[in-house]
């Protein structure tokens, strides 16, 4: 039997595959950029899904259902578990801009945002230059090949129509969740701790020169010291990025491994 006989043969089973394909392309990193028309990742979903076609149907797979209730059903547990390999992918970008919105927040850039155009939302402007340097770390790295790779192993240790969401999925996402304000304060704790210190010499600087301004010196000495130490931990934040990318992929196998 030919390729196209056997995709015409086995259409239902094709189309489980590309909704699974579809929900990682949904919400992943670089692949769920709005700035990436919406025709290009259907139709790189699309190949995806005739690459991996014969591959997946070589391992053996159960009939569709024959209901178009009960195959309605499995078209949203498949899209659901490549929402999954997605939003775990996501989860370590959401802990970088939260870790850029506590920086905002402590130099004194919170009131100044930047569009966005990956989310198509507002995100402050450390959060920005963050998550930007983020994003080209992660290709640099071949980091959306992991994405791949794990979309692809999906079908191997979650083969269609066997998806089975148990309690321990709950708690995987209350602690990626947790997570994602852990690593974020992890990475924001230098930036953080200078403003800290900062503040105390400030503190005493006021309380031993009453007659000096503290909010005119205050201010721009935030600004400056935030900026310096932002710049001093850049370096060490990209090799920081490579141990958080291979956490991700250990993840995703953490997250596959509840729905068996």
């Amino acid at each position: 039997m030919d390729f196209y006989g056997l995709l015409q043969d086995h259409a239902a089973i094709f189309l489980l595959m590309l909704t699974r394909i579809t929900g990682v392309f949904m919400i992943s990193p670089f692949f769920g950029s709005m700035n990436i028309p919406i025709y290009f990742r259907a139709a790189t979903a699309l190949a995806f899904a005739a690459v991996l076609f014969p591959v997946v149907d070589e391992m053996g797979i159960a009939p569709a259902p024959e209901s178009m209730l009960m195959y309605a059903a499995a078209l949203l547990s498949e899209l659901f578990v490549g929402w999954l390999i997605g939003f775990v992918a996501f989860v370590s970008f959401a802990a970088i801009n939260m870790a850029g919105k506590i920086m905002d927040m402590q130099v004194g850039f919170a009131i100044v945002n930047v569009m966005d155009p990956t989310s198509g939302q507002q995100i402050p402007l450390i959060g920005s230059f963050l998550y930007n340097l983020s994003v080209i770390v992660f290709l640099v790295v071949n980091g959306h090949h992991i994405i791949i790779a794990a979309l692809a192993e999906s079908f191997r240790a979650v083969p269609l129509l066997t998806a089975e969401p148990s309690l321990s999925l709950a708690a995987i996402f209350t602690d990626f969740t947790a997570g994602i304000f852990l690593t974020g304060m992890k990475i924001a704790l230098p930036v953080t701790f200078a403003i800290l210190l900062t503040n105390t010499g400030l503190g005493i600087l006021a309380r031993t020169m009453p007659q000096l301004n503290i909010f005119v010196v205050g201010l721009p000495m935030h600004i400056v010291i935030g900026l310096g130490m932002l710049m001093m931990v850049v370096p060490f934040f990209v090799l920081f990025l490579d141990v958080l990318f291979n956490e991700m992929y250990g993840n995703i196998n953490i997250a596959l491994r509840a729905l068996r």
